[in-house]
């Protein structure tokens, strides 16, 4: 479909129908609810007016109020302002709703025709189909869902998007009129801080609800249409999981936490087994079955409801049996209803007893804290003195000797020391109950040095486990720009070790390096944070090859194209030679879980995409997705230019105080919407090495003025023309898979940038000048980008996602007036505890409607 006709059928499927179904919220029977709808599209002109006018908040806002009587005392202007809020948020509900509802039709500007387009092929190309299967017996995707504090859609509010998209595609007015009055009444704000369980649950919504049956038909289909076993292809797809086991920098996650949510896991898994399998039971109801049929009862129903405190893997029982009782369908009863039992088997490979891996992970300096500590207690049994490594790396790594012992841990010893001591002994139970697959690596945060990892397995050893039966993997994670520069260091160190190389020997020769792009933005810039990435990996692969190492990347990406987010699959499909990429694993965080596997049907197209970009990448490289040596040259001189851009807006005097005082930065840490503080040291001064990546990127958002996803490339391009190499950067984004996303998905940043919205600053004493230098350095990124694509607009060659973009920004024009109008208010209403607690209210609940709409904004 050409872009013209895309961009028709979204115009007509979801711009009308949507304008059409938002005329259903003035009919609803709630209290003053049509009064607010029958003023906000005057409020909306008169926001966008203001914008164009380049009028402060204070300004848009009291003319507005002016022209209405009834709006004099603060309190009622206040009252219409959260009932305005709270009318969008159910808007961006409904227009997210109908966008996922017209997802078949409308479909993807750059799709690539996913797996369908692979088996089409495969079909004709017998040679093609073997080279395929062959790929995807070595292939995996592991998509780990984590608990980011920008997943705002509670679970009935999930629950309701999800019957609403189906009843929009019947166009069943009715239903949709009745979901729109229950959404009216549910609640978008939870009352109190999620605790880390609560997190679980609410992620796990997405487990039972989409994932479960996702994964196992797009398995299905994969086996049916290449003529493979499921044996061939096991673990295709694979889910991790991070809430309740994600402890770095969040207190409030605690082995008796990560115990609750690997049991709730558990248990969730099996009533759906249960529920599939009492569909089976009305179904499968012929002799030669009974004794398979009774176990399986059993065994699905007291796992279900009645879980015992230590539970065992169960899953080569329930295989058996569903093998039994398919043997006897097709051997007795010709095949009937065989395939609903294989559908139930299908799962129980996919997902055993332990749905999804559940990953530890914890920062170095809490790890070498304990391992110090045990040193201090327990001279005799560890055998090293405090005083003979002292802070020497060589002296740490030459003392880690891996004896085994079962040191306790005792109630004097730091929390996070029990902590630590205490998780590492409750995997033993864990991979129990789920095998090892239900947790099997424990990710170190900020990794610095070869003994991070080392003494963690040290850890490990002195906590009851034996090298022999040590089923688990050690995952350093590199995330700022120093660290992966010297990420190929520690894992050379790590090869060459003996005892290490032997523990990762009995692991299938398989290591797993994360790899941080939030903090990596934060600490370099847009592009810096790109290219160091794309450069470890370069070099982290050539190591591990060197060593023989099947080398899998895990990758921290976010939902925003600055957190690592934007176009993700087209990274995968464009790694070149020199970048392994058997294995695609990636976090979903915030936002991007629910607008991109929110539904049926965008769940399965990211997850086909993604092994669709796996395929590609092996089968058919291009050539210009490995890089020359030329190439890499002009990228890393345009990098440093661009960092050097980026290290002077962040050493400004202004940078943070600009943050604070204009973004809902302090806002972000009062609102219930995280167990995990939104920074580090939430004790001490704000410093921007302690603030979150997640934080950082959204407060900027909020803004409209998306500085991690552009700043500093628009210098880098200007570099370029400058030094005669404009042709090659051209060059670049024509053949390079990788240099191509990275300026597409800077060119999305951009869209859902405004700087009208804060133009009014362009004059202020204060900030004045620092927003002239930002807006600059936007202006430059703009002229460049299109200069270097040669488009007349950004994302011309996206229009479906470009009028996406554009409508939700206008929706939610007026949540950031409002916002920035109450950020600004708050000032003066310091005095007034309660007033002022009011207008933290309301820039909190304006946060939730601009990320919901933004969808990969934070």
């Amino acid at each position: 479909m050409r872009l013209s006709q895309k961009k028709a059928v979204f115009q007509n499927e979801v711009l009308t129908r949507f304008d059409l179904y938002k005329s259903l919220f003035l009919t609803l029977p709630f209290q003053r609810v049509k009064h607010t709808g029958t003023i906000l599209p005057f409020f909306t002109n008169h926001c966008e007016q203001g914008v164009e006018a380049h009028h402060s908040p204070e300004q848009i806002i009291d003319s507005f109020f002016g022209q209405y009587e009834q709006y004099v005392k603060e309190d009622d202007r206040l009252d219409l302002l959260f009932r305005i809020v709270q009318y969008i948020e159910r808007q961006v509900v409904l227009f997210d709703a109908v966008e996922d509802s017209a997802f078949k039709k409308v479909g993807k500007s750059d799709e690539s025709g996913g797996m369908e387009s692979i088996f089409t092929l495969a079909q004709t190309n017998p040679q093609l189909k073997k080279q395929v299967v062959s790929r995807l017996k070595d292939l995996s995707v592991r998509l780990v869902l984590t608990a980011h504090p920008t997943q705002f859609y509670p679970g009935p509010v999930l629950s309701i998007i999800n019957d609403l998209i189906d009843d929009l595609k019947k166009d069943d007015i009715p239903n949709i009129h009745l979901l729109l009055q229950q959404l009216g009444k549910t609640p978008f704000i939870n009352k109190q801080k999620p605790t880390p369980v609560d997190e679980a649950i609410s992620l796990a919504w997405y487990l039972e609800n989409v994932f479960y049956s996702v994964a196992s038909g797009i398995q299905a289909k994969i086996e049916n249409e290449l003529e493979v076993s499921p044996d061939d292809i096991d673990h295709l797809i694979e889910l991790g999981f991070w809430p309740g086991g994600d402890r770095d920098g969040n207190p409030n996650v605690t082995w008796e936490s990560t115990k609750r949510v690997a049991t709730l896991l558990r248990t969730i898994l099996f009533r759906c087994y249960y529920r599939d399998f009492r569909i089976v039971k009305r179904r499968i109801t012929f002799r030669g079955v009974e004794s398979y049929m009774e176990e399986l009862q059993e065994l699905f129903y007291e796992n279900s409801f009645n879980p015992v405190e230590k539970p065992v893997d169960e899953t080569e029982r329930i295989l058996h049996n569903l093998t039994e009782i398919i043997r006897v369908l097709r051997e007795n009863h010709d095949g009937l209803f065989v395939e609903i039992v294989e559908d139930l088997r299908r799962k129980v490979q996919t997902f055993g007893c332990f749905f999804t891996t559940l990953d530890i992970r914890q920062d170095s300096s809490v790890l070498r804290e304990t391992f110090n500590w045990l040193l201090e207690n327990y001279p005799k049994e560890t055998g090293i003195s405090l005083k003979d490594i002292g802070d020497s790396e060589e002296e740490k790594e030459k003392h880690i000797a891996f004896s085994e012992a079962d040191l306790q841990e005792q109630d004097d010893a730091a929390p996070l020391v029990q902590d630590t001591l205490k998780v590492i002994r409750l995997i033993k139970d864990i991979q129990q109950s789920g095998s090892e697959r239900a947790v099997q690596r424990f990710i170190i945060s900020n990794c610095q040095q070869a003994s991070d990892i080392l003494g963690l397995m040290q850890l490990f050893l002195w906590s009851g486990w034996t090298k022999k039966g040590l089923t688990m993997d050690f995952v350093p994670l590199f995330e700022t720009v120093d660290d992966l520069k010297h990420a190929a260091d520690v894992m050379r160190s790590l090869y060459s070790n003996k005892t290490y190389a032997a523990h990762l020997k009995k692991r299938g020769n398989k290591q797993t390096i994360m790899l941080g792009f939030s903090d990596s933005t934060k600490d370099g810039g847009y592009l810096m944070a790109n290219w160091s990435i794309y450069k470890a990996k370069v070099e982290l692969t050539a190591i591990s090859r060197e060593y023989d190492v099947d080398l899998v990347f895990f990758d921290g990406r976010g939902g925003p194209p600055a957190r690592g987010g934007g176009k993700t699959q087209r990274f995968y499909s464009s790694m070149g030679k020199e970048i392994e990429n058997n294995h695609i694993q990636l976090t979903i965080q915030g936002q991007t879980i629910s607008s991109q596997y929110g539904s049926l049907d965008s769940a399965k197209y990211q997850i086909e995409q993604l092994l669709h970009a796996g395929v590609i990448s092996d089968l058919r490289q291009r050539e210009g997705d490995t890089l020359t040596a030329k190439q890499k040259n002009i990228i890393d001189q345009m990098a440093a230019e661009s960092h050097a851009k980026f290290l002077e807006l962040r050493h400004h005097k202004l940078f943070l105080k600009y943050l604070e005082t204009l973004s809902p930065l302090k806002e972000l840490a009062s609102i219930n919407i995280s167990s995990r503080p939104v920074k580090r040291n939430s004790d001490k001064e704000l410093r921007l090495e302690d603030l979150r990546a997640i934080s950082f990127v959204t407060s900027w958002s909020q803004l409209k003025q998306n500085i991690p996803g552009f700043y500093g490339v628009g210098t880098a391009l200007q570099w370029a023309e400058d030094n005669n190499l404009w042709s090659y950067v051209k060059n670049l984004y024509e053949t390079s898979g990788m240099f191509n996303t990275v300026i597409d998905n800077c060119m999305m940043s951009m869209t859902k940038s405004n700087f009208d919205i804060t133009a009014y600053m362009k004059d202020d004493k204060d900030f004045g000048e620092f927003w002239t230098m930002l807006k600059e350095e936007f202006d430059r990124t703009k002229e460049y980008l299109l200069k270097l694509t040669g488009m007349k607009e950004l994302m011309e060659n996206y229009p479906v996602e470009k009028a996406s973009i554009c409508e939700r920004e206008k929706i939610i024009l007026p949540l950031l007036i409002i916002q920035h109008y109450a950020i600004r208010l708050l000032e003066d209403k310091q005095k007034d505890d309660k007033k002022a607690e009011t207008y933290r209210k309301l820039i909190g609940r304006t946060i939730y409607g601009v990320v919901n709409a933004g969808r990969n904004l934070a």
